[in-house]
């Protein structure tokens, strides 16, 4: 059987595994075995054991729980209640404000959570009652935090572009620091649009009476322990002080000392962290060594070599090629979640990108955008879920029309990534170590 026929063949059951719900990190694995066993022999199969075992102890993989403990123990201390009231003082007055302190808020908690449901949800809870309550569309409401929640895996820490770094060995501490002039800029060109479109349609959303100075110098008492926290995890990274892995584990304890010192660690919620942080650190786990086995497969049938000859040899210009790797991710994060989208393509299409020229931590930001929009896209759109159910009284219609217009300013946001590579690339060149 040629190399393409099997290609072919392995995507067709991968969609057929898929569709009859079997679980990603499954899938994946049981095709690598199969392929394994047909077409290199018996004795390869002695190897997954070791894959398995390189896989769980890859030391970056320590980078997730404890990122994920962090982002957990602060949210039990109410972060995102203080972080929203901060934003909702100082930007209310603006218009749209309240929806824009839902973007802002959204920023600031994705730099302690690197997941978007989870941010999403949080802010969603508290931002999307009040503006309805504000006479707010109830459109923009939700669609600004739908919206807002996809910063959760840019800005870092970046739970996607930690899979993004195991996968491609590419350096996490870099991809952190490439994400945060995209972040910023993602969320300025939000709150832009939300401020023009409310400028020109005022109905969208009524001027909201501003708060006294005071008032507002007051809210950012709060805020500290959270700027302290941003600072020290991303400062370490960017400041050559420590590796990711180090900087998850600063993170996390300055998480539990902040939590115990405004007493809202308990044994229960501190439990409950724990649990969770497993339960996400066990699914990463998993999809990443299906992901790998199937991934030796492919290297021992060479089939990462000869898609990334056959793409090569086509001749096309490498960004005609680099645009429909967009429309592929684009594609298929209306079906899967970012974590899985990342563990099928990046073993196929790593190899081309290097090959080409382009640069991996660049290609690391425009994948995590493109996973971003998944995220917001129906019929698979995570955070379009989580809104649903965590927060009463709003309907999936409401979530998907206002996350749409949204979906066009992630797409502008990547076109200008694309055009201008120096807003991934320049920060994390300045680096002093990783």
């Amino acid at each position: 059987m040629s190399i393409g026929l099997i290609s072919i063949v392995l995507i067709v059951l991968l969609l057929v595994l898929l569709g009859l719900g079997i679980p990603i990190s499954f899938a994946l694995g049981f095709l690598g075995v199969v392929g394994l066993v047909f077409f290199v022999g018996i004795s390869s199969v002695f190897q997954i054991a070791e894959i398995a075992a390189n896989s769980g102890t890859n030391l970056f993989m320590l980078t997730l729980p404890l990122f994920v403990l962090m982002a957990e123990v602060f949210s039990s201390s109410g972060i995102g209640d203080d972080l929203y009231t901060a934003a909702h003082n100082w930007l209310s007055w603006l218009p749209g404000g309240l929806a824009i302190s839902s973007i802002a808020t959204c920023a600031g908690f994705a730099a302690i959570s690197g997941s978007s449901p989870a941010t999403a949800a949080t802010v969603g809870l508290v931002s999307i009652p009040e503006m309805r309550k504000r006479g707010y569309n109830r459109y923009l409401a939700a669609g600004s935090v739908a919206a807002g929640g996809t910063l959760g895996i840019l800005i870092p820490p970046s739970i996607a572009m930690i899979i993004y770094g195991i996968i491609t060995e590419v350096s996490i501490g870099k991809l952190f620091i490439a994400g945060i002039v995209p972040g910023i800029m993602l969320a300025l060109i939000f709150s832009l649009a939300i401020a023009i479109s409310v400028k020109m349609r005022p109905n969208l959303a009524p001027r909201v009476q501003g708060v006294s100075w005071s008032i507002r110098f007051s809210s950012l008492k709060r805020v500290w322990p959270f700027i302290v926290l941003a600072i020290s995890v991303i400062g370490s990274i960017y400041a050559g002080i420590a590796t990711p892995t180090e900087s998850a584990a600063i993170g996390a304890t300055l998480a539990i000392v902040i939590a115990s010192f405004y007493r809202k660690l308990n044994l229960k919620t501190f439990h409950g962290a724990l649990k969770r942080a497993i339960s996400v650190s066990a699914m990463a786990l998993f999809m990443v060594i299906g992901g790998n086995i199937l991934g030796f497969f492919l290297t021992s049938m060479a089939i990462p070599q000869f898609v990334t000859e056959l793409i090569v040899s086509l001749n096309l210009s490498r960004w005609f090629v680099m645009i429909m790797m967009n429309f592929i991710l684009l594609f298929m994060g209306c079906l899967l979640d970012p974590m899985a989208i990342m563990v099928i393509s990046l073993p196929i299409m790593f190899p081309i990108i290097t090959e080409l020229g382009f640069d991996p931590v660049w290609f690391g930001v425009v994948t995590t955008i493109n996973v971003e929009m998944g995220m917001i896209t129906p019929p698979v759109g995570i955070n379009l879920f989580v809104l649903k159910a965590s927060v009463p009284g709003i309907s999936m219609t409401d979530i998907v029309r206002g996350a749409l217009p949204f979906l066009f300013l992630l797409i502008f946001c990547l076109a200008l990534i694309m055009i201008f590579p120096p807003l991934a690339t320049w920060l994390p060149g300045m680096m002093m170590g990783f």
